[in-house]
């Protein structure tokens, strides 16, 4: 299981051209002028991840098979998109189908990349976007609750339910708050969540600096920074620019001098996927062994049978225990076998919730 990120943002705020470096391919157009992207494009990308290497290595692993995620790049929003200006009832309709919202912001100067609005503030960027997806939210509220009534009125359970979360959202919207800040108990989070709204997605503010910036920011993205600070929210910096060169270069060592170079430790990717991982609440584990090292992700808190289904159906009905070696003791241990040997290994049963980085053999019967 991974996730999928729906990048956002106006026109000409490098969207497109992320897109790209983070897939390395050519798939998403970039030009200097909206509506560029006029279907959602879609990039499936391994996630980088040192410890799966280091694993292989030990467990003398044939084959190397790291965990995927997918990004959609979706058209850039204009003010008025919730009325269907630009091509905003598409570019909304995409946005409902992602997991978590990538909100590129514009954090660099350049006179020779027009901005819609005419001049450069990431905050006001943030806020038309913000805008239009709280509107469209309370529009598509407002288009249910006569109906939702109706079945609340007849006595309809699910009904009732819903329409208390409808009215707790929409008061959230009309005050001008996106709907994730409705606090919602855990018995209420499915429900919420099929009211598929789109400012109730958790997002992150990728800050799209010029290449002097990319180590350290600017003025532009601290600005950024300390709004998702306010919200709860996560902002990462990179260059795309910068994004889009790493993704020229194949080989590893080249790469990494390139980026040091930079005063960089790593690519703009692994800072947006760590920080997408934390966004959603995700957790990688690993098997290993000689045919193949391999990463899976999971929820944080998935217990030990539904982390063996994300490897087959099968693994979770016959589930029988899981044997455990936590990653540092793997590596300490130099392997499976000294893991073993040190006592490092351990049994562990259905109640049991799947940390990060745990090495797991399952045992099943069917």
């Amino acid at each position: 299981m991974g996730f999928t990120c729906g990048i956002v943002g106006l026109p000409n705020v490098g969207k497109s051209t992320l897109f790209n470096a983070l897939t390395a391919t050519v798939a998403a157009q970039a030009a200097n002028y909206p509506f560029c992207t006029i279907e959602p494009n879609l990039g499936r990308i391994a996630v980088p991840d040192a410890r799966l290497e280091a694993l292989a290595k030990l467990a003398k692993a044939a084959k190397i098979t790291p965990t995927q995620i997918d990004f959609a790049d979706i058209a850039g929003l204009v003010r008025g998109a919730s009325k269907g200006e630009g091509l905003g009832n598409q570019f909304l309709a995409h946005i409902r189908e992602v997991d978590a919202i990538a909100h590129v912001v514009r954090c660099f100067e350049d006179e020779n990349v027009t901005h819609v609005a005419g001049k450069i503030d990431p905050i006001d960027d943030i806020e038309t976007v913000e805008t239009e997806l709280m509107l469209a939210d309370l529009e598509s509220l407002e288009r249910r609750t006569e109906a939702l009534g109706k079945r609340a009125r007849g006595g309809d359970k699910e009904a009732k339910a819903t329409i208390v979360l409808v009215e707790r959202a929409v008061a959230a919207l009309r005050d001008g708050k996106p709907a994730r800040s409705v606090a919602v108990t855990p018995e209420d989070a499915p429900l919420f969540r099929s009211l598929q709204l789109l400012t109730a997605k958790p997002v992150m503010y990728v800050c799209n600096v010029d290449e002097s910036a990319a180590a350290a920011g600017n003025a532009l993205s601290a600005k950024v920074a300390e709004r998702a600070k306010v919200e709860g929210a996560v902002a990462v910096v990179i260059s795309a620019a910068i994004e889009a060169e790493v993704a020229q270069l194949t080989d590893p060592e080249e790469r990494r001098a390139f980026l040091e170079s930079l005063g960089l430790a790593e690519t703009g990717l692994s800072r947006v996927v760590r920080a997408g991982y934390d966004l959603l609440g995700l957790v990688t584990y690993f098997t290993a062994g000689p045919i193949e090292a391999r990463a899976w992700t999971i929820r944080a808190g998935t217990k030990a049978p539904q982390a063996a289904a994300v490897i087959h159906t099968d693994f979770e009905r016959g589930f029988i225990c899981a044997e455990i070696i936590a990653y540092d003791d793997y590596v300490a241990c130099g392997g499976e076998e000294g893991a073993k040997r040190a006592g490092k290994m351990r049994l562990e049963g259905r109640e049991y919730v799947v940390k990060d980085g745990d090495v797991i053999l399952f045992r099943f019967n069917v």
